[in-house]
């Protein structure tokens, strides 16, 4: 005899795989790797301390 499925679940966990799958591919087209966004933080910070060190105090 033939398994019975639930059409219901069946839908959705196919929107859930479809879903799944855009979301991968959004996170390599558009995303960074936490060890890229730390590097960038970093970097934008040591731009930062090196702009306020360079600067000309007037009294």
């Amino acid at each position: 005899m033939a398994k019975v499925v639930n059409l219901r679940q069946a839908r959705k966990a196919t929107l859930r795989s479809e879903a799944k799958t855009q979301a991968d591919t959004n996170a390599v087209k558009h995303g960074r790797t936490k060890a890229q966004r730390v590097l960038e933080a970093a970097q934008a910070k040591q731009a930062s301390d090196r702009l306020s060190q360079l600067k000309f105090e007037d009294e």
